[in-house]
């Protein structure tokens, strides 16, 4: 029988840590002087209650260690159980929402998707803003550290190619986990630092530089106002993508420039394709709208490149109405929304790696079937591709691609128009942000949607924030009887 002590341990240990951190925005609502920090006290005192007692009566239970399916039921129990933790000061306090609303919007936020069921975001207390933001900043680091401890152990999607990886710096094996995580959290503050002070040096407000410097480097799009970054254009916006950009390479590689290997960074055929994707789908969305549009050039290029470049890293913050480029445009940007970031990074969907890995598999298939006695060894940035790797990119394409498209059709099931379902189904699944239809809101949130639509949009989120596999192997009854 599955011991579920070690993971209510832990558990309990993360439900304890974040009733901790809802103190800060506790304290902003308390200084701004709105009575609003009340519902964060109250929902602080009530989680870590109830944490600290799953903690403290399983508290013996990491004695043994933790096993493969115990890691598995961990990984897919943080994303469930958190965001349920984090959604209470959403309806003990404003707005006020009710279990879908405010389940839905910490889902959002923990899976760095930026979906948004709340409007009247420029009223809402500053407490709550803020909380909005340390859901994605949170969650974005979390889900680095399980894409490099968890999931290759796991052996999910291709993952076991980067276990070597990760515990890899300029040739010298870290011993621990510990040792890692301590690395990419120092990074990751690092990089909300730099952020935060570029926004303030460019004209935000301290208050808009930190909320917006913990959503781009969780590449999780909340935003303080409902117009999104529409409201920072210019300057702003090439700060953004730099730190987009940033927040989309493999932290690993970050770990290793503390260590002083450039070398590392620039030799990763990962980093490079992702690179010249991004140049490759900013540069057609540009020539294609200079040519079809009366707006000055500059305007055109900042805006390509802002709005490309948050949806190529599933950060979905918005400055323009991607949808009115047109139709080309459009695909593009759904397009590169389906390939993602890089791997080990902050970023969402497939990612380039699986990109990479399938392509290889591809190539060398045509291969075999021109010279069916030769043997074809695959092979990606130098380092020869284990068959197990190649098969688990296969089968997460194909479950991926086959849950995209029952989730699409169960959306429009609900009543949402075509192009909405399709939208929000990429959207979800993705951890991109917007969704383009006539039932999405001025402000592009999706309140409007019927509450079984939003429902399947968490369980969107859920799915494609866990990699898909990592959460529909708990499906299997075998699982469950070891």
């Amino acid at each position: 029988m599955l011991d579920m002590r070690p993971v209510a341990h832990l558990i309990g240990l993360l439900g304890l840590t974040l009733g901790v951190l809802m103190l800060l925005p506790a304290a902003v609502d308390w200084q701004a002087g709105n009575q609003n920090w009340h519902a964060f006290v109250r929902a602080s005192f009530l989680i870590c209650l109830v944490s600290a007692v799953a903690a403290l009566t399983t508290r013996n239970a990491l004695d043994a260690g933790l096993g493969r399916r115990q890691s598995f039921l961990l990984t897919a129990a943080v994303w469930a159980v958190l965001p349920a933790l984090g959604a209470i000061p959403f309806m003990l306090g404003a707005p006020y929402a009710d279990l879908t609303h405010a389940y839905f919007e910490a889902m959002s936020g923990m899976t760095t998707t930026g979906t948004t069921v709340f409007v009247g975001l420029d009223n809402l207390p500053p407490g709550v803003l803020l909380w909005r933001s340390m859901l994605q900043w949170l969650g974005g680091l979390g889900i680095i550290i399980v894409a490099l401890v968890f999931l290759p152990v796991l052996r999910v999607g291709g993952m076991q190619h980067f276990q070597a990886e990760a515990f890899d710096t300029m040739g010298k094996v870290l011993p621990r986990v510990y040792d890692i995580s301590a690395g990419l959290l120092q990074v990751y503050f690092g990089l909300t630092l730099a952020a935060i002070m570029a926004y303030m040096a460019f004209g935000m407000s301290g208050f808009d530089a930190v909320n917006h410097a913990l959503t781009t480097i969780a590449t999780g799009g909340y935003s303080t106002t409902d117009a999104s970054f529409a409201k920072f254009t210019g300057p702003l916006e090439y700060v953004s993508v730099v730190f987009m950009i940033l927040a989309g390479l493999p932290f690993i590689r970050f770990i290793q420039l503390m260590g002083g290997s450039w070398a590392a960074v620039w030799r990763d055929v990962q980093v490079q394709a992702f690179l010249r994707w991004t140049v490759y789908a900013v540069a057609v969305v540009i020539l294609y709208r200079a040519l079809t549009s009366d707006a000055a050039l500059l305007d055109i290029v900042r805006g390509t490149l802002f709005n490309v470049v948050t949806l190529f890293t599933g950060t979905g913050y918005g400055s323009e109405d991607v949808a009115g480029w047109g139709d080309f445009p459009l695909l593009v940007v759904l397009t590169v929304g389906f390939i993602g970031a890089c791997t080990a990074s902050t970023g969402c969907s497939l990612k380039v790696f699986r990109y990479l890995v399938l392509f290889e598999a591809i190539r060398a298939q045509m291969q075999r079937l021109r010279r069916p006695h030769e043997v074809v060894s695959l092979r990606l940035g130098g380092k020869r591709l284990e068959p197990d790797v190649v098969s688990s990119v296969i089968v997460m394409f194909t479950v991926f691609v086959a849950s995209y498209m029952a989730l699409a059709v169960a959306l429009s099931l609900t009543g949402l128009e075509l192009r909405t379902a399709i939208t929000a189904a990429w959207t979800a699944i993705c951890n991109i942000g917007p969704v383009y239809g006539p039932e999405v809101g001025a402000t592009g949130a999706v309140d409007g949607f019927p509450v079984a639509a939003k429902w399947l949009m968490i369980f969107g989120m859920y799915l494609g924030r866990l990699e898909v596999l990592t959460v529909l192997v708990l499906l299997l009854p075998r699982f469950w009887r070891g």
